[in-house]
């Protein structure tokens, strides 16, 4: 029986036999027996990690220990309010800082990880239903890396590549580019802003070394 922590851009958290590229931390949300209780996350630093890091092999969801939550690529994390770990993924933070400042309008003055989480929490989740929370754009818009929906039933959609992909566990699929002229955006606001100033995600081969 797979574990309940694989992570969807529309920030929910299931069970799936589907493997991760990347690891996130909210905090512990299992109890004893290694099943979620009510709560998402138990503090504001959503973080995405490498799956290995300095050798450490890890059991997933020990006790008293923070519930390892994964996704499939790094635009799923972004989507669901997570950002990179200053501690693993050092240069992708500090790239992500540095675009997430200039999206902000800071420009070369970085805004602090603590403070970039609050304004992440604010953008990525209602704290009192626990629902996302989703905001307008038009399409043409959008950056790479950027998720969204074309309809409130319809599939999670990525730009990437210059194409729209429909996501699932079981991989993408490419769609046709013919979208309405106003989308529903799952990725935070401030990340798009951030994927608009320069971002790369951590599985683009163009991004910077």
């Amino acid at each position: 029986m797979p574990l309940q922590n694989r992570v969807t851009p529309t920030g929910e958290i299931v069970a799936h036999t589907a493997r991760g590229t990347l690891m996130g931390n909210r905090g512990i949300l299992h109890d004893a027996d290694r099943q979620l209780g009510t709560a998402r996350w138990k503090h504001q630093a959503w973080v995405t990690c490498t799956l290995s890091y300095k050798g450490v092999r890890r059991t997933l969801m020990r006790p008293n220990w923070y519930t390892e939550l994964f996704f499939s690529d790094e635009a799923v994390a972004l989507a669901a309010g997570h950002r990179p770990c200053a501690q693993c993924r050092r240069d992708d933070f500090n790239r992500f800082q540095a675009a997430f400042s200039v999206g902000q309008g800071i420009g070369d003055q970085k805004i602090p990880a603590p403070e970039m989480d609050k304004l992440l929490h604010k953008a990525r989740v209602n704290s009192r239903s626990r629902a996302q929370v989703t905001h307008r754009a038009e399409f043409a818009s959008l950056p790479e890396g950027a998720f969204f929906k074309a309809t409130p039933s319809g599939p999670p959609l990525l730009v990437r590549g210059g194409q729209i992909w429909a996501w699932s566990f079981n991989g993408y699929s490419l769609q046709d580019r013919s979208m309405p002229d106003e989308v529903e955006v799952l990725t935070p606001k401030p990340t798009v802003d951030a994927l608009r100033s320069g971002y790369r995600l951590f599985d683009d081969p163009a991004r910077e070394a």
